[in-house]
């Protein structure tokens, strides 16, 4: 890994951190939604539609980035 463009690297990494993003969200969105369904069923609705579409933002955000930077 030695001989490889940072680019590579910033592309391991930033790769990482979505996953466990992803993964530290996740485990934690039934428990949050189950919460929040105590009090309101639209607001834990709208919790669990906000992660899926955070999810769409990282990937889109990501992707508008490295385009706009030749990569």
């Amino acid at each position: 890994m030695a001989d490889q463009p940072t680019g590579n690297r910033s592309t391991i990494i930033a790769a990482a951190l979505i996953f466990f993003g992803l993964l530290f969200g996740g485990y934690f969105l039934p428990d949050a939604v189950n919460y929040l369904a105590q009090y309101s069923v639209w607001l834990a609705v709208a919790v669990g539609i906000a992660f899926v579409l955070a999810v769409f933002l990282v990937f889109w955000l990501r992707g508008r980035y490295q385009r706009r930077h030749g990569r």
